[in-house]
């Protein structure tokens, strides 16, 4: 029996759990292995996960399972990503949605957010957890690989209402030798799906003279599809079956953003200490509209709002922003 929620389309039978292995078939109906369970659970900054255009200075439950889908060689999260989910499975947390919900409303977070691995693999649960976050008001986003079918990417855009995906690359070669599958056209289906039905981001993780050079092309797309999009140009922290890899140069990768810079008005790089360019930039007037500092890899941070009622105070000119801006120490729940 075919598992139809990534694009591997994996055959489940005789105790055989796909890519995954987050899936099972069990009396002709595919099943999660774990169901409810949960690999971690914390308090993010929305910036930090990154989220710059989605509840600004907003306090995150973020969650994860484990599992994934694609075999990224640089994968930060390779820890639940990549281990057999096995293993993992007596460690993690057993939490009903409503439980998860609850938890997050306690703890003053005003949304939750899938962010360790791909939400793909645990999709059922999290369809429950967004069953239980609607009724008491709280907003669910999640990161993704977008290598989903079509299926399945209508149920993240039913889960999740902001979502950032991960556009690695372009290339074919690229994506056989560095992602493990076998090309991009799912993903780019998957981000002009998703860009119609909620907000999204776009995080590209840049390995120097390997993916750098389509860095254009991929401009080129997100300006096909809506030019407002958000998109977040990492510089890569080498990691899993990379770690030996020389980190990309700053001031290279940011030379060559600067003809994307001309057609897409929200470009951040960032990833590291003391990056300069997390600031929202007004692509009216140029003023500031928003004001953020980053401490490296998840340490990012709003500073200063400056856009009330999301527009430019300046110019007026209307900033992209989904939902509110909401202070860190806020009362939590409803947004």
């Amino acid at each position: 029996m075919k598992c139809n929620y990534c694009e591997w389309h994996c055959e489940l039978e005789n105790e055989t759990y796909g890519v995954c292995r987050m899936y099972k078939e069990d009396g002709g109906v595919i099943k999660e292995r774990f169901p409810n369970k949960w690999c971690t659970y914390s308090i993010s900054r929305a910036e930090s996960l990154p989220f710059y255009h989605a509840y600004p200075g907003s306090r995150c439950m973020t969650i994860g399972t484990a599992g994934c889908n694609m075999d990224c060689r640089y994968c930060s999260n390779a820890f639940a990503a990549k281990e057999d989910p096995l293993k993992l499975q007596s460690t993690m947390y057993e939490f009903s949605p409503e439980e998860l919900v609850k938890m997050a409303i306690k703890r003053g977070c005003h949304t939750i957010v899938f962010n360790v691995n791909e939400p793909t693999v645990s999709l059922p649960s999290l369809l429950s957890v967004s069953r239980a976050a609607k009724k008491a008001g709280v907003p669910m986003g999640c990161l993704t690989n977008a290598y989903t079918t079509e299926e399945a990417t209508e149920l993240l855009a039913d889960i999740f209402s902001f979502i950032n995906i991960s556009l690695k690359g372009l290339d074919s070669n690229f994506c056989r030798e560095y992602l493990g599958i076998p090309g991009s056209k799912p993903v780019i289906r998957n981000i002009e799906r998703l860009a119609r039905k909620v907000h999204i981001e776009v995080t590209t993780p840049v390995i120097q003279s390997v993916n750098d050079k389509e860095l254009d092309k991929i401009a080129d797309f997100l300006v096909s599809v809506n030019k407002n999009i958000p998109w977040h140009v990492f510089r890569l922290l080498p990691e899993h079956k990379m770690k030996d890899a020389i980190y990309p140069n700053i001031e290279a990768i940011n030379a060559s953003l600067e003809k994307s810079r001309r057609i897409l008005p929200y470009i951040y790089f960032h990833n590291f200490v003391g990056s300069d360019w997390v600031n929202t930039m007004c692509p009216q007037c140029s003023s500031v509209v928003i004001e953020r500092f980053s401490l490296g890899c998840g340490g990012d941070k709003l500073s200063n709002f400056y856009c009330r009622d999301n527009t430019c105070s300046v110019c007026g000119c209307i900033i992209p922003i989904h939902g509110e801006h909401v202070a860190w120490n806020s009362k939590g729940g409803a947004v």
